[in-house]
């Protein structure tokens, strides 16, 4: 998997560094800043100056200015060079001694100082010494098993600590207090303060070169065996996998997040993030390979060559164009600790986004949703693939550069109709779940309206579900969508919630009339209905009440009945005259409209209740001049319902009605009638001789005594009982009627006189049943009143006691008592007493003319009235 990290840039040629001399060899190099020393074999240091030139990544070249040529006296190979930038020093290790030069000429410090038995040497770049101008070094002695720290100066060296291992040290590493050596078979950290050591895993330097490189704070990299590249902290452990290079590594290093490796015929870049093997260049002959300050340089014999990055943004885009997404993922999270926070955040989003419309191009859409959502996507960019879904008023432009390659869905799936579908239900789907988060803020009118011409296009069952609920669908589009694809109820409901109710009953209608053909509700009729029940605009309503009622009365009558009890409780609710009016076309409609207002409403007005009774009666009657079963079970119905009103209400007119019945066979509903008018005895005389229904003669006499008392229903029942008694001629089913009667409500009749009223011919068993009742509620009767009176006489005797307690001591009245307030005898046995036993004259304590010792007598509390 491939990326284009890195260029190789020639820096130093061999011309300008040998000229003619073939025979002359880059040994080592250094680079500080701009400054770039090379040292070789002939004992030789070189300076030379080195400039990036302003240009594209892609072709980043360098100026390079020879400054200076410098040969040591020892005309040996330079083994090592080091730049110490605060002291203006350069530490050159030559023939086993490390000598200080200066920077800029070269020249050895006048004090001579140098640091002599060292094999390799390296600075310690997290320095414990908190001194700024001076470098600490460690050293590979000449001694065995030898390691020694150093204190350089700016013209001085001191030793600070020599440090024995257990096998011959081939390469160092430093950090802090902790030193990473390569040893003669194994690697190790070692603690110079504590003394502490730890091994890290084995290493054999025979066979191939070891590597110990310090990446970071406490954190080493290392060439393990197997061809790995090893990562250890001081603790031991690994905080990134290893990356698998080649077998004859000869250097390494790092340039987040590569790690960059040198052999005989290559250099590869190696990802940290998921350690796989990015880029291949060839190089051969090349044996050094470091890195300064985050610049890597790789350097053969003859010459000197700069590995230049290319920016992480492009390397990004260049895995997103491969459609490698994970990849360009992986790399852009890699980059957070390179890049300031907040044009990180800036470039994530984008990338973010672009890895989004590439996978939902792949049509991997779960992954492309999470992308979207996580990259707050402006909607819109998706959306405006989709053809016309965008409000034509929308003045949303695409991001640019872009953030995909696809004009629109057409190119995307190049015409492949599943292909469409469901990236139609993706889109569906992403805007049903964010149109209602923060994520359409300031564009959910651009949502709504595409999401309801989705579900218009594809006939989705979501559509009437977004026009019911609260939505900032654009009218003017919206309307124009649906009409195209003959989705009426849905655009009358768009109308219903522009707040333009009289369009969308208009188009409502003619759906139900034929006019125009949708078949979304069946029970469209029903729903306009319920429509102008809970209608506000009256105009509206009474506009289309006619419609509705000549459609089907008792529904359509619902528009007057059934509104919101709010509603009815407000004073513009409908006027019951100017509905009547309207209803009197409509029989059913107005018979099912006065019960509203007689039993719902409980309106106590007469000619409401008149007009109900009447409409009931003459059902009634026509039915009763109808043949055939349905016609008889509705007036079975309706004449209940006349009987229940004639009898519950106290608010029609009776005569009027008695006059209307009078001459048919509604006897019940007359003996009801003679009931309101207190005309009992005609009332029992038809229940019981003419329709000879004894039950419902004592249910009359039950209803009509309800709330009247006892004495009332007495009453009632001693006149039934003289009805069944006083036939002539008497008759056998009405004496079994009148003994079932005392039998069976004994309570309600006075025993002596029923005695009278019955026959003598009457048995005593014959009448058991009553006699036991009357004597049982005679005997209840008498204890409850002698209850009653006991109970009478006990709260009597505790009101007396009560009395007694208030009335007190008497008060004695002579010619010897004088007036409190003149000091005048009484006169007259009329006085006023205060508390104190004190008594006064009544207009002496009218005018209240007391003294200071009267007053306080008068408050004193320990006397009563």
């Amino acid at each position: 998997m491939s990326v284009k990290a890195f260029r190789l840039v020639p820096a130093v040629e061999r011309e300008m560094l040998m000229s003619d001399k073939a025979r002359i060899n880059i040994e080592c190099i250094e680079c500080c800043g701009k400054n770039l020393y090379i040292g070789t074999n002939d004992g030789s240091i070189y300076h030379f100056l080195l400039e990036e030139k302003n240009a594209p990544a892609e072709k980043t070249t360098f100026s390079v200015t020879k400054q200076l040529h410098k040969s040591l006296s020892f005309r040996k190979a330079v083994g090592e060079l080091k730049a110490a930038s605060a002291l203006d020093r350069l530490l050159v290790l030559c023939d086993s001694t490390i000598t200080l030069v200066n920077m800029m000429n070269l020249e050895p410090i006048p004090t001579g100082a140098k640091i002599k038995g060292a094999v390799t040497f390296t600075l310690n770049e997290n320095p414990v010494n908190g001194d700024p101008f001076c470098v600490e070094v460690c050293i590979v002695s000449v001694k065995r098993r030898t390691i020694q720290l150093f204190l350089v100066y700016e013209d001085r060296v001191q030793i600070v600590k020599e440090v024995f291992t257990q096998e011959q040290p081939c390469a160092v590493a430093v950090d802090g207090h902790y030193l990473c050596l390569a040893l003669t078979t194994q690697y190790i950290i070692l603690n110079y303060d504590t003394g502490v050591s730890q091994d890290l895993f084995p290493y054999s330097s025979e066979e191939r070169r070891p590597i110990v490189k310090r990446i970071g704070r406490q954190e080493f990299l290392l060439a393990g065996p197997g061809g790995l590249g090893m990562f250890a902290t001081v603790d031991g452990v690994s905080q990134h996998a290893p990356v698998h290079w080649s077998e004859n590594v000869i250097g390494a290093a790092l340039c987040f997040p590569y790690v960059v490796a040198l052999d005989e015929e290559f250099i590869t870049v190696h990802s940290m993030l998921d350690q796989q093997q990015k880029q291949t260049l060839p190089f051969k002959d090349g044996h050094i390979l470091q890195d300064f300050e985050g610049k890597v340089i790789v350097a053969t014999n003859k010459g000197v060559y700069i590995l230049v990055p290319l920016p992480l943004e492009r390397q990004i885009q260049d895995l997103l164009a491969s459609r490698r997404v994970e990849e360009a993922l992986v790399l852009a999270k890699g980059a957070r600790r390179n890049i300031p926070k907040e044009k990180f955040q800036i470039m994530y989003r984008r990338i973010l986004q672009q890895a989004g419309f590439i996978q939902f191009a792949q049509l991997q859409f779960l992954e492309a949703k999470e992308l979207f959502r996580s990259s707050q996507l402006d909607v819109r960019e998706l959306i405006s693939l989709y053809p016309f879904l965008l409000p034509t008023s929308s003045s949303f432009m695409r991001s640019h550069p872009p953030l995909h390659e696809y004009a629109d869905l057409n190119q995307l799936t190049q015409g492949d109709q599943e292909k469409m579908a469901r990236c139609k239900r993706f889109l569906m789907s992403y805007l049903s779940e964010v149109r209602s988060t923060d994520i359409a803020n300031g564009y959910k009118e651009d949502i709504d309206t595409a999401l309801l011409k989705l579900y218009a296009e594809t006939n989705h069952e979501s559509l009437l579900d977004l026009l019911v609920s609260e939505n900032f669908c654009l009218l003017a589009d919206s309307a124009a969508w649906l009409e195209k694809h003959k989705k009426f109820f849905a655009l009358g409901l768009l109308y219903h919630s522009n707040g333009q109710d009289a369009a969308a009953l208009q188009l409502w209608v003619k759906i139900v009339n034929g006019e125009i053909q949708d078949s979304t509700r069946t029970d469209l009729y029903e729903y306009i209905v319920d429509f102008l029940t809970s209608c506000l605009d009256h105009e509206l309503v009474w506009k289309y009440a006619e419609w509705v009622l000549q459609r089907n009365e008792e529904i359509g009558v619902y528009i007057f009945t059934k509104r919101p009890a709010e509603e009815e409780q407000q004073k513009n609710s409908f006027n019951p005259e100017d509905v009547i009016s309207c209803l009197n076309k409509y029989p059913k409609s107005l018979v099912k409209y006065l019960e509203f207002l007689v039993l719902e409403r409980r309106i106590k007005k007469e000619k409401y209740h008149t007009h109900l009774a009447v409409l009931y009666l003459e059902e009634v009657l026509h039915g009763k001049s109808q043949e055939g079963a349905e016609s008889c079970t509705e007036m079975s119905t309706t004449q209940a319902k006349l009987r229940s009103l004639l009898q519950k209400s106290d608010l029609y007119r009776i005569h009027f009605i008695l006059d209307k019945i009078s001459g048919t066979n509604l006897h019940m509903e007359c003996a009801i009638l003679y009931g309101k008018l207190e005309e009992h005895d005609k009332a029992l005389h038809i229940l019981v001789h003419e329709l000879k229904d004894f039950a419902a003669a004592e249910d009359y006499c039950m209803w009509n005594s309800e709330n009247k008392g006892p004495p009332c229903r007495r009453k009632l029942f001693h006149m039934l009982l003289s009805a069944y008694l006083n036939s002539s001629p008497s008759k056998h089913e009405l004496l079994v009627a009148a003994v079932d009667l005392l039998n069976s409500h004994a309570a309600e009749f006075d025993a002596a006189s029923v005695l009278q009223l019955i026959p003598d011919s009457w048995s005593v068993q014959l009448l058991s049943s009553f006699l036991t009742g009357a004597v049982r509620e005679s005997i209840h009767a008498q204890r409850m009143t002698q209850l009653a009176l006991g109970l009478a006489k006990a709260e009597n005797i505790i009101y007396k006691h009560e009395k007694v307690k208030l009335k007190g001591s008497p008060i004695v009245l002579s010619d010897r008592k004088v007036c409190q307030v003149c000091q005048s005898p009484f006169s007259e046995p009329v006085f006023v007493r205060y508390p104190n036993g004190g008594m006064a004259h009544t207009h002496c304590a009218a005018n209240k003319l007391v003294n200071s010792n009267t007053n306080h007598h008068l408050s004193s509390p320990s006397g009563r009235t």
